[in-house]
């Protein structure tokens, strides 16, 4: 696995760098700009970048545009976004832009090393990561959209899970239920959500997409 790390803290960027090459993984370039990070994706074609959403020149939204942009000059880069805090447009801003192989961690994650590496390869294998926290307060927001009050408790509990990235294994062993009934629940996710069946769109991330974005 290739990896770029694009985050203006010096400390927690070689951090970063530490713990994945003590992991084996090579980490092919580091950077704390947008714009140098762009071109080391250009040169390295790296199978991941890890993004600050925060960085220079404005600290406002570049790492969240430097890693779109990243991802339509490369449309198979898995990108895990870090930041501080919850902020809910870089979530639906790049699940709009491809859904798979994308995550979102709050930083304070990387200390759980299990749980960011877990959610590294989870992205870097095809999947969604979206930090725990970020969806229990989204889970804790009102929801205006009518097809989503159609969902059970039981239902919004998977749903909420399956937004973390977690496949029907894992949620059927945090749930303490059987991989039977997490499928029958998706199935009724899909069908209240109204998510008929696409060969152009995983409906799996469509429905954590229609999730958060009416969180």
């Amino acid at each position: 696995m290739r990896i770029v790390i694009a985050e203006d803290d010096a400390l927690l960027r070689e951090g970063l760098a530490l713990l994945l090459r003590a992991e084996s993984l090579d980490v092919v370039a580091t950077t704390d700009n947008p714009t140098t990070f762009l071109a080391a994706v250009d040169e390295h074609g790296p199978d991941v970048a890890i993004v600050d959403v925060r960085m220079p020149p404005t600290h406002t939204d570049e790492g969240i545009v430097a890693a779109v942009e990243a991802r339509r000059r490369r449309p198979e880069l898995a990108v895990l976004v870090l930041s501080a805090y919850v902020e809910q447009a870089f979530a639906t801003d790049l699940l709009a832009a491809g859904g798979a192989r994308l995550g979102y961690l709050l930083k304070e994650r990387v200390g759980r090393v299990e749980e960011f590496l877990a959610a590294l390869h989870r992205v870097a294998g095809g999947g969604t990561a979206i930090d725990p926290d970020v969806v229990a307060q989204l889970l804790s927001r009102s929801r205006p959209d009518a097809r989503l009050e159609r969902l059970s408790a039981r239902e919004r509990e998977v749903l909420a899970l399956m937004a973390e990235g977690l496949g029907n294994t894992a949620i059927a062993e945090r749930l303490f239920v059987t991989e039977g009934a997490v499928h029958k629940h998706i199935r009724s996710i899909f069908a209240k959500l109204e998510l008929a069946p696409d060969d152009r769109t995983d409906r799996r991330v469509a429905a954590v997409l229609h999730y958060l974005e009416a969180s």
